[in-house]
């Protein structure tokens, strides 16, 4: 990662850790027990003291629950970005994803993570487009950057929550 780069990303987390200050400080109350997956709000990307690698805060928008993913620099810089309403002078990778979906008919309808495995996170990305609706494979990170973009709702399942809040030796990753 180049200096200006570096600059940038520490940049956009304080403006991101500023903005969502508030969030960040309230404590997080019980979870109900409720099915299905839940919108979460993405609140920040921060870099986390302890490690000092980036990550994501989602906040549950039904059970306010948080969920920490540790994610690398360029993921960082991939969510940071659309989160603060940054416009790049050239596109990034994900908006070049969502031109060519347009250019084909395919719109992004909503990201879920779905599952906590070994410490990874999974999640799939929900597209629609002339020949019906589909379902990919995904980083998180990726999924959630696009959703950002795209402007559709994240979701995660409440067993990711409920895992994600059992204690560990290293924080999971994406």
């Amino acid at each position: 990662m180049t200096s200006s780069s570096r600059t940038v990303l520490t940049g956009l987390v304080l403006l991101t850790l500023a903005t969502a200050a508030g969030a960040v400080d309230r404590a997080a109350p019980a979870a109900p027990k409720a099915g299905g997956p839940q919108e979460v709000d993405v609140v920040a990307v921060a870099i986390d003291a302890r490690t000092q690698t980036p990550a994501v805060l989602l906040e549950g928008k039904r059970d306010r629950r948080r969920l920490i993913m540790i994610i690398g620099p360029a993921e960082a810089t991939g969510i940071a970005i659309p989160l603060q309403g940054v416009t790049p002078p050239r596109p990034l990778t994900h908006d070049l994803f969502l031109t060519l979906f347009g250019r084909l008919n395919v719109q992004v309808t909503r990201v879920v993570i779905t599952d906590l495995r070994d410490d990874v996170y999974y999640a799939t990305l929900q597209l629609a487009g002339p020949g019906g609706t589909f379902t990919l494979d995904t980083r998180p990170s990726d999924a959630i950057a696009l959703a950002i973009r795209a402007k559709v709702p994240v979701l995660v399942e409440d067993r990711v929550f409920d895992k994600a809040g059992e204690p560990r030796a290293a924080g999971p990753r994406i």
